[in-house]
């Protein structure tokens, strides 16, 4: 059995936090029948069959495109896919001295606003120089939520990388436990500031299951008819129109992985700079040099998803008390949201 290998095997790919191993397999024109786990083993020694079964179930093996189960029969000339997430190595976590910008502190919880930039949690690709590192530093001892695949003392939520925001920390168990279950329940209140792409309606509700995309398992889709992923729910309404952008608020019901990116993109609204989900060029306006020069220089100065947590609610551990804090925008928003009022301005004028 011959067959085409490209690229290099050990080529890896770090998206998000994640690090990928790829491969690419072209069948030979005589490949017998044969499921593509066993066929994948032969040419992979290096990993093992329970391995490539469970990257399979999880939709990283894929066949001319297309994502299949384990016992899937590979066929000549099929082009076989497949994306091996790498397992988190062993690692202690450090304290490291992180700037934080803490909002609030009492001996229950901590409020922290997090800037661009920051991931949340160590993962694979990101040992170390995360929030959590810097909580270690700030606050000693915090305890973790179980059932992570790594420590992450005080989380009870998070938010990625390059969105900004409130965030509430847990400093004790009882704490951690009570955040958690509000979380979980859908109790606290969360709400976005997010400058997104077009005219969007008023407000109005995005509902669908959100999971991994099938033509690519490093971002996230929606699936509407909920055969994949979980349900979520975001709620908009509209606070400033700015011609060929949006500012939107959004109310999260759920809080699924990248949910206000992917429910936006999916109504046809994607975040103003978002390089994933299609906001990174330009989507509404007029093409012209200077139009094109203007929404460029503005990237440059947003060069991330304009997302920011502006507001969270929640019922404080100890006290009972429901507990509302809000947050200025950071200021590459009210940079480039300035730039829009003006670009909008200069463009209305007889």
């Amino acid at each position: 059995m011959a067959s085409d290998l490209t690229p290099d095997p050990q080529e890896e790919e770090q998206q998000d936090g994640e690090l990928f191993e790829h491969h690419r397999i072209v069948a030979d024109k005589g490949q017998a029948l044969l499921r593509v786990d066993k066929f994948l083993f032969n040419l992979l020694p290096k990993t093992s069959r329970s391995r490539l079964q469970m990257a399979a179930k999880a939709g990283y093996v894929r066949v001319n495109g297309a994502a299949v189960k384990s016992n899937y029969k590979v066929r000549p000339a099929d082009i076989v896919t497949l994306e091996l997430p790498q397992p988190m190595r062993e690692f202690s976590l450090i304290a490291e001295d992180i700037p934080l910008d803490i909002r609030y502190e009492d001996s229950e919880v901590a409020l922290i606003h997090k800037p661009a930039g920051l991931v949340v949690h160590p993962g694979i690709g990101n040992y170390n120089g995360t929030l959590v590192n810097g909580l270690l530093h700030h606050f000693a001892q915090l305890p973790s939520s179980e059932g992570q695949p790594a420590p992450r003392p005080g989380l009870v939520h998070r938010l990625d990388k390059d969105t900004t925001g409130l965030m509430v920390i847990g400093k004790t168990e009882q704490a951690m436990v009570s955040l958690s279950e509000q979380f979980f329940e859908r109790t606290t209140e969360r709400r976005y500031h997010a400058l997104v792409w077009g005219e969007v309606e008023d407000g109005g509700k995005v509902e669908g299951h959100i999971g991994r995309s099938y033509k690519d398992r490093k971002v996230q889709a929606v699936f509407p008819d909920g055969e994949e992923g979980k349900h979520a729910v975001t709620h908009y309404r509209v606070l400033e129109r700015l011609g060929p952008v949006t500012l939107v608020e959004c109310k999260l019901e759920t809080g699924r992985t990248h949910q206000i990116r992917v429910h936006m993109q999916y109504i046809g609204h994607p975040l103003f700079g978002d390089k994933t989900y299609g906001g990174a060029q330009i989507v509404k306006g007029l093409p012209s040099g200077k139009y094109n020069q203007f929404v460029q220089n503005s990237f440059d100065i947003l060069p991330r998803q304009a997302l920011h947590a502006k507001s969270l609610g929640f019922t404080h551990p100890g006290t009972g008390e429901f507990m509302q804090f809000e947050s200025d925008l950071p200021e590459d928003m009210t940079t480039v949201l300035a730039r829009w009022r003006r670009y909008l301005g200069a463009t209305q004028q007889p």
